[in-house]
């Protein structure tokens, strides 16, 4: 079993990365951006990150994370199991509650076409992503959201808060300060950044 990684680590790719040490697996990082010529090799979508296993590739950050979890019994409740509900509740809200408005505030950044921009949008989204991240916080079960145990939403919300610094979004709650560091201190986090 082999993984290659395409993306940067100042990406989602680093979700991915992180993934990987956490769960003590070998792989090889092709750094690529996006829409770049070596994406675009492997996947006619353009976007990173990409996980080709086995010869085959899957795109998407979160089905990624899912797949490997899923894989390796690790970072993740059992399908069919209310705690993996639950699990995939959180990941899914981050990424509708949290991601979501990182998204929208780039997209009006830097992604889109000059014309196309509406800067006047990012205050909203900074105020939004302030207040579902104080409801977050208040409704984390522990050290992670789930409790003792470290799951796939806590890569997700750990990345975006990185994400949100580099945006300048609001810090968020005391909570989320002492959780972002937790999760930052882990040596896989480490390894994954110093890719």
């Amino acid at each position: 079993m082999s993984y290659t990684v395409y993306g940067t680590v100042n990406s989602r790719a680093f979700r991915v990365l992180w993934m990987l040490e956490e769960l003590g697996q070998p792989y090889e990082l092709v750094k690529a951006g996006p829409q770049s010529p070596e994406i675009r090799a492997v996947s006619p979508l353009g976007k990173v990150p990409v996980l080709v296993v086995d010869g085959v590739v899957i795109p998407d950050s979160m089905a990624i994370l899912a797949f490997l979890a899923d894989r390796h019994g690790a970072m993740t409740y059992p399908a069919g199991t209310v705690e993996r509900a639950r699990q995939d509740a959180w990941s899914y809200r981050i990424l509708d509650e949290i991601e979501s408005l990182l998204w929208t505030a780039s997209k009006h950044t830097f992604v889109l076409p000059e014309d196309e921009r509406v800067p006047d949008v990012k205050p909203a989204c900074r105020a939004e992503y302030e207040r579902n991240l104080t409801r977050i916080m208040a409704e984390a079960e522990g050290p992670f959201l789930m409790g003792e145990t470290m799951t796939v939403p806590d890569i997700l919300l750990a990345h975006c808060g990185g994400w949100a610094r580099a945006a300048k979004f609001p810090d968020g709650p005391e909570a989320f300060g002492d959780y972002l560091k937790r999760l930052r201190g882990r040596e896989a986090f480490k390894a994954a950044a110093a890719r």
